[in-house]
């Protein structure tokens, strides 16, 4: 019994970190001209809530000339491909 345990609670620990996903979807823009974008980008377990996952992808985001506007929700895997066709070629760039 005591070795099941063991194989049980080590199985744990190593699914566990990959089942806790995290996601943001969010918008952003770039001035002059004007481009606005709609994206999915996955942030750290730590920062998932929309307002830690704005501190985390607003630098991101940032590095490459956008401006986050707003992360609109987060969600964990399953809400993934429902978002996949709207953020096109903004799905996990950032």
């Amino acid at each position: 019994m005591t070795r099941l345990t063991l194989t049980v609670a080590f199985l744990l620990a190593v699914a566990g970190p990959a089942a806790a996903e995290c996601y943001a979807d969010y918008k952003a823009k770039r001035d002059e001209p004007l481009k606005l974008h709609y994206g999915v980008a996955q942030v750290s377990d730590g920062n998932c809530n929309p307002g830690a996952a704005e501190g985390e992808l607003a630098p991101r985001l940032a590095s490459d000339g956008w401006k986050l506007l707003t992360v609109l929700s987060t969600f964990g895997p399953e809400g993934l491909e429902e978002r996949k066709a709207s953020a096109g070629a903004y799905f996990l760039r950032y």
